[in-house]
């Protein structure tokens, strides 16, 4: 099964078309927040997609969940926007709340910096922003979930 996740689009939904055209075998679309309606726009075009949708900070009276968790085969997945977990003072209250709910992943955006990391079992994924990266290239995350592992990517747009 292969995830892809957004972030962090600020008004250009045009990049998530892009993404979702070039990782077209993706089933499953999570998008953490900041702005829901570029997410919202681009579904109808994609009715075979799944799509779980976090609201951010800059989504004002939106009416999406802060977090929410799926599962998939015996992975569990938390995702975030990340501000009310202070990721951009690092990611320990993330952490915590992914291993309270027994998360092997937790996604989180907000920084605008893409970062991979593995603490305490459980992959910490920051897929970065698709429109405004504070560091290196817009990007997004794709993440394989197989029988042998998962394995998770950044890829530039």
């Amino acid at each position: 099964m292969r995830l892809v996740v957004i972030s962090d689009t600020h008004g250009r939904s045009m990049l998530i078309d892009r993404v979702l055209r070039k990782e077209s075998s993706a089933q499953e679309v999570f998008f953490l927040g900041d702005v829901v309606s570029d997410i919202e726009s681009v579904m109808p075009d994609y009715p075979e997609k799944n799509f779980h949708i976090v609201r951010g900070n800059c989504d004002y009276f939106c009416e999406y969940p802060s977090f929410d968790i799926v599962e998939y085969k015996g992975v569990t997945v938390y995702f975030t926007h990340g501000h009310q977990h202070s990721v951009k003072s690092g990611t320990d209250r993330l952490l915590q709340s992914a291993y309270g709910v027994g998360a092997d992943i937790a996604l989180y955006g907000h920084t605008h910096i893409s970062s991979i990391e593995y603490k305490d079992g459980i992959y910490l994924i920051n897929c970065g922003s698709l429109s405004l990266p504070r560091a290196g290239s817009p990007s997004y995350a794709v993440i394989d979930i197989t029988e042998k592992g998962i394995l998770p990517t950044i890829k530039c747009v």
